[in-house]
């Protein structure tokens, strides 16, 4: 190649349109990598201009080899600005997922080794011998080199995806050419070495789908039925906001020890980041599924474990439960032996913070009363629309009427509420038809006045109560 004033043409032209693509871009990824191009296009114009302004200044021989530095300067400026500009979006910041950084830059580096070939055959055979040199001395940063750019062909993972790679566990957060960087669920940086990746076995958490099946386990007494044991723990993680409904969870019977029978409740979560958090959560129903339930999980056999437990007072707590009753509005028209009645065959159970206690749309037939705590009342959109404190009672319309529930209510904090069954109501409607007439008007006239209904009168109450009735004696079959 002679030095023309056309070369230097050449040279600038080629200069400015890759600062205008550097100034119409707005992907930072083209803005850094066409910097490369700027650099040796600028080395061209400099070697040009010199050796253009300067003839016969150098001898022969460095002449020939400026002219073929100068040469594969301009290649490599080219071939690196058309391949970027090509393969990545020049309005939109992102990178292909088809073409990681690393990809890229051996598709440059490739096209830039392949042309050099035919530009000069000095240089080449001049770096034969450095380029021995230099591998066995850079074997292991080659090795990660490769290995990286395998990882980005197989692509076996994808940042932001939750992976395990040997005993390292992390979100991908930058694949380079050296090493995969993982950050933890500690918000610390794990740096992989990518010839470490590429021999290690990997798990990835977030393929092939996003939900992730977690695990519990936990003991139960060998004193209750294992099906029991399996239902009050369903029970328990469908009360769970971290589960997912589908795929349904399901619970295994594991093991025989000799302590206790072990089971597995195995369950889906959406984010793999917050397992621990969901697994807390499962296991916290667990345990209040139990309670509720009266399931024991034994204490280790090798542990002789005594104390004295304050002896409970069955007559307290049924005074209690019928100061409750006669508080709410339902119950006013009973009379003492019912409300007894009523405190004796209902039970007191208790559901822990967050806990969903009846869900919107599913079935029910029992109503509860809040004895002590707080909950509160949500619409499907996740809306908050009231807060039921002691005193205060909920379901009576799945009762009375075995309608499905209207709304979700959740333990806001740690509740105890007496749960009363439609069985209840059917031994008390059978013996006293005239209690569950006025508890029929107690709850269509409490309906009304929550709905607010403008064109309510004394006559379609009246008729609303005959309806209510119907549909009541008609479920509790009366």
């Amino acid at each position: 190649m002679g030095h023309y004033p056309e070369h230097l043409i050449l040279g600038v032209t080629a200069l400015a349109v890759t600062l205008g693509i550097i100034s119409f871009t707005v992907n930072r990824l083209v803005k850094r990598k066409l910097r490369l191009s700027v650099l040796l296009l600028a080395v061209f114009i400099g070697i040009d201009v010199l050796l253009f302004a300067a003839p016969g200044r150098f001898s022969a021989a460095t002449e020939g080899q400026l002219s073929a530095f100068e040469r594969l300067a301009l290649a490599a400026a080219l071939i690196n600005a058309l391949v970027i500009s090509l393969i990545n979006p020049l309005r939109v910041d992102r990178v292909p997922d088809r073409f990681p950084i690393i990809l890229q830059d051996a598709i440059v580096i490739g096209l830039v080794l392949l042309t050099s070939t035919f530009i000069s055959h000095e240089l080449i055979t001049t770096s034969a011998v450095s380029a021995v040199v230099i591998g066995f001395a850079l074997q292991d940063t080659l090795g990660n080199a490769f290995a990286g750019l395998a990882i980005q062909s197989e692509k076996p993972f994808h940042v932001g995806q939750w992976v395990r790679v040997g005993d390292h566990e992390g979100r991908v957060a930058e694949v380079t050419w050296r090493a995969t960087k993982l950050r933890t669920k500690s918000g610390n940086f794990v740096v992989v070495p990518n010839n470490i990746v590429s021999k290690e076995p990997i798990i990835n958490y977030s393929e092939p789908a996003a939900p992730t099946r977690l695990e519990v386990e936990v003991g139960a007494s060998y004193l209750v039925a294992p099906n029991q044991v399996k239902a009050a723990i369903l029970e328990a993680v469908r009360h769970c906001s971290r589960v997912l409904e589908a795929p349904a969870p399901d619970v295994v019977l594991l093991s025989f020890d000799d302590s206790a029978i072990n089971y597995k409740a195995r369950f889906w979560t959406e984010d793999y980041e917050r397992d621990e958090a969901a697994r807390d959560q499962v296991r916290t129903a667990i345990y209040y599924s139990f309670q509720r339930h009266g399931i024991d999980i034994p204490w280790p056999i090798q542990v002789q474990y005594e104390r004295q437990l304050p002896a409970a007072d069955p007559d307290a707590r049924l005074v209690h439960e019928e100061q409750l009753l006669r508080g709410v509005d339902l119950f006013a028209s009973l009379t003492p032996p019912l409300v007894r009645e009523v405190a004796t065959s209902a039970p007191m159970v208790v559901y822990g913070a967050g806990e969903t206690i009846v869900r919107q749309g599913e079935p029910g037939q029992s109503m509860f009363i809040v004895a002590d705590g707080t909950v509160s009342v949500m619409l499907q959109a996740g809306q908050q629309v009231a807060q039921i404190e002691a005193g205060g009672y909920f379901g009576e319309m799945s009762l009375l009427t075995g309608d499905p529930r209207s709304a979700t209510v959740v333990a806001a904090g740690d509740v105890t509420v007496i749960e009363i069954s439609a069985d209840l109501f059917r031994r008390i409607g059978t013996l006293h038809p005239r209690a569950i007439e006025q508890i029929a008007i107690a709850a269509m006239t409490r309906r009304a006045d929550l709905e607010r209904v403008k064109t309510t009168t004394a006559g379609a109450v009246a008729v609303e109560t005959n309806t209510l009735l119907t549909r009541m004696k008609k479920f509790l079959r009366l």
